[in-house]
């Protein structure tokens, strides 16, 4: 093993410090084990994998065989949902919460994939529609909302980005051309009044943007994580967003910025 100047206290350490000091040492080496983990801490390899599994639930390391990867080795820019869902968690709900009273009955919606489009689905199964239609390209909302006798799913075709269980490209575009929506939920990835709203997926784009399109009101949903960051690909302009649901913690010039461009925005 590498010298590093990681070195555990004589004393034992607390739970949280420990999982702390394990992150920065996967995040200073690129890699760890959980052998070198448990002599570096001092602590039995039962310990620290249960130290890894709990800070892989929480995507702050990604867990690999026999070891751990820092999280920004699972993806450039395209963090896999599985991994997106245990970030924010309780913000998302809140979104996802408040984003479901928007819906009135008979609507038609659009619901993008993502980690907290995924709530609102929840939030849908969970309330008495007399009569919805969802669109959606995402295998998972669409499992969400399967069996529900007063919740119709129509699913986007195309291919298959495992990365968000979305579908995307040409095939996905001619189905929704067709279509004309109430309301869009838009899941985001990053967000920046100065550039808009961006995703790290040129084919994800493409859609995002008709979705945009045929939907009467554009929602996006995010965490405040999301503002400020930069992707690949642009969908929008911020102006092309008609609200916005994040939580509390949005920076206030970030608040300010989206509503002097015309944007509603809803903290939660």
């Amino acid at each position: 093993m590498s010298e590093d100047h990681t070195t555990a206290p004589p004393q034992r350490l607390l739970v949280e410090e420990r999982r702390r000091l394990i992150v920065e040492y996967i995040e200073r080496h690129g890699r760890a084990t959980v052998e070198e983990l448990a002599h570096l801490f001092g602590a039995s390899a039962v310990t620290i994998r249960n130290d890894l599994e709990s800070l892989s639930r929480n995507a702050m390391i990604a867990r690999s065989h026999g070891g751990a990867l820092p999280i920004m080795q699972t993806a450039v820019n395209d963090i896999p949902l599985n991994i997106k869902e245990h970030r924010s968690h309780s913000q998302k709900l809140h979104i996802g919460q408040a984003a479901a009273r928007i819906i009135q009955n008979g609507e038609t919606i659009i619901l993008d994939s993502g980690s907290t489009t995924v709530e609102i689905a929840r939030q849908i199964r969970q309330m008495r529609f007399e009569s919805l239609t969802v669109v959606t390209n995402a295998l998972n909302i669409a499992m969400e909302l399967s069996g529900l006798p007063n919740i119709r799913v129509v699913m986007l075709g195309g291919l298959l980005r495992h990365s968000s269980y979305s579908l995307v490209g040409p095939d996905a575009e001619q189905i929704l051309s067709r279509i004309y929506a109430d309301r869009l939920f838009l899941g985001v990835d990053g967000i920046d009044p100065a550039v808009g709203v961006t995703t790290p997926e040129p084919l994800e784009a493409s859609l995002n943007a008709l979705m945009i399109r045929v939907s009467r009101e554009t929602i996006a949903v995010f965490d405040a994580s999301k503002l400020g960051q930069r992707s690949l690909s642009v969908i929008t302009p911020v102006h092309g967003l008609h609200k916005v649901i994040t939580d509390h913690s949005a920076p206030s010039d970030m608040v300010d910025a989206l509503r002097d461009a015309g944007v509603n925005v809803v903290l939660v």
